[in-house]
């Protein structure tokens, strides 16, 4: 097959470095900073350039951009795209990306389906891309409602090809409720714990627990304002829910009420441990 992929950073990067270690695709890739686009044929992350004239050749275009750039790119190519192939993002945010391309599928005839690696290092750009990017990780399809099953089918096979060990299936709008929870709301409690002067002092007091909750607290700004207001609701909404909880544990802890915190320690214990279980039956 021939896949085009429309942004060479760390995602973009990482799925042209997995198509070449681990298919025999022919990669064609294009990004708006030339130097990036040159590093990535200098390290035979692509065959060629992707062109707006090439992309009637792609079986699969991948767009690796943000939602906003994504939108955008659809829009001015959405007349180009092979009408027997898919075109596939791969944004951290799904519901405003997904109703913005649906009327262009509908006027132009091709075929769209919403994804999202659950994968990444704590870096950006097409120097932090790896092969290996994506082995063993989730990526969450966000098809249409109606989409062909054999489509979905086609993208699954695909995915797992590049390493992927799972492929689950949401809405775009479960997506962002469940992202915001599980993603975005550990970035954001990550990046303001790091901003306690104290963090200037750790070294050599901590065992592990530093390090563990601040592993995602420096961030692409630019990126993550983006991802954070397109999913502004849902985040601020689970922003509020652990901020009401850590007030528990403060009230409990300034009043020295160890029946309480007893119990709210415990509950959290209980809740690990049920999420714990509810992994292993997967």
């Amino acid at each position: 097959m021939k896949i085009g992929i429309v942004g060479l950073g760390q995602m973009g990067g990482s799925f042209a470095k997995a198509l070449k270690q681990r298919t025999d695709h022919t990669v064609l890739g294009c990004d708006i900073n030339k130097s990036t686009f040159l590093a990535a044929k200098m390290f035979n992350a692509i065959d060629d350039a992707l062109t707006q004239e090439r992309l009637g050749e792609c079986d699969i275009v991948i767009v690796a951009t943000y939602p906003k750039s994504t939108v955008e790119y659809m829009r001015e190519n959405a007349p180009y795209f092979n009408k027997a192939g898919v075109i596939m993002d791969c944004g951290g945010t799904k519901a405003m990306v997904c109703k913005e391309i649906l009327p262009l599928t509908e006027q132009y005839g091709f075929r769209f389906i919403g994804a999202h690696p659950m994968a990444g290092v704590a870096a950006f750009g097409f120097e932090s891309s790896k092969d290996t990017m994506f082995v063993r990780a989730s990526i969450i399809l966000t098809p249409y409602t109606g989409t062909d099953i054999a489509l979905v089918s086609y993208i699954s096979r695909f995915c797992m090809e590049l390493g992927f060990s799972r492929t689950p299936i949401l809405s775009p709008e479960e997506h962002d409720e469940m992202i915001a929870y599980t993603s975005q709301l550990a970035h954001v409690v990550s990046n303001a714990y790091i901003q306690n002067p104290l963090a200037m002092r750790h070294k050599g007091y901590s065992a592990g627990s530093f390090r563990d909750l601040t592993r995602v607290a420096k961030l692409n700004a630019d990126m993550w304002t983006e991802l954070f207001l397109e999913n502004a609701d849902h985040l601020a909404d689970e922003i509020d829910y652990i901020a009401e909880k850590l007030q528990a544990y403060s009230a409990a802890i300034r009043s020295h009420d160890a029946q309480k915190l007893h119990a709210l320690l415990e509950a959290g214990t209980q809740a690990k441990i049920a999420s714990e279980e509810r992994e292993k039956e997967k």
